[in-house]
Parts: structure tokens; C-alpha cells; sequence
């Protein structure tokens, strides 16, 4: 089993931003690590407290997830932090090694890891 991380950031709170920004990185994810839906184990979402509008795992559900087990958090609040940021913790039954997955941090949450995000 492995675990994949990644970060998005959405423009304002509302259901649609939500949903597109889950969406685009669950899909990227995916992608990136030539995943199949049922190597999908479990997939914890967290979303800063600026974010309230709908479950990030909607987004998952929409995308035909349906059999992995998923579960929506707040994120911790730290001062200053990053605004308007879900996050993910997937974690994939696949033979992978670790330097070999791909974590997906997009939009603002790149400053998040940027030893993970491509420079230029």
C-alpha cells in the first residue's frame, strides 16, 4: 500500500469551486500515477475552515469513486496559513516505490511542497 499526497487551492467558497478544484486534483492524481479506480483503498480530504459549502468527497463520488472508503476533515488552523486549500491523503493498493509516486500540489498550494512542484 502507498499514500499519495496533494493540495489545491479554490478561488472563493462556494460548491462549484469546491467541486472543480477536487475534482482537477483527484484527476491529476489519478493520471499522474496510473491509477485505477479499484486500487483506490481510502481517500481522506481536509479543508482549511474558509471552505464550507459541500464534502470534497463529492467530488470523488462524481468521478465514479464509489468503492474506496472516504472521509472529509477540517484542516488544522495555523495562523497566516494557507487561505482556501483542500487537501489530500490517498492511500492505493499498487506496487510503487516512494520516489516514484507523484504528489500533486496545484494552484497556490504549491508553495505547500515545493520540493514536489516542477520550477518554470
Amino acid at each position: 500500500m502507498i499514500a499519495i499526497r496533494g493540495a489545491i487551492t479554490v478561488n472563493v467558497d462556494s460548491k462549484e469551486a469546491i467541486l472543480e478544484g477536487t475534482e482537477l486534483m483527484l484527476r491529476t492524481i489519478i493520471e499522474e500515477n496510473n491509477l485505477n479506480d479499484d486500487e483506490i483503498i481510502s481517500i481522506v480530504f481536509s479543508a482549511t475552515k474558509d471552505l464550507t459549502q459541500i464534502y470534497p468527497a463529492v467530488a470523488a463520488r462524481n468521478l465514479g469513486i464509489t468503492c474506496a472508503s472516504l472521509l472529509c476533515v477540517q484542516e488544522m488552523y495555523v495562523a497566516e496559513s494557507l487561505a482556501k486549500c483542500l487537501r489530500i491523503l490517498m492511500h492505493v493498493e499498487k506496487n510503487l516505490l516512494q520516489k516514484d509516486i507523484k504528489h500533486v500540489y496545484l494552484r497556490d498550494a504549491k508553495i505547500l511542497r515545493p520540493d514536489l512542484t516542477k520550477k518554470g
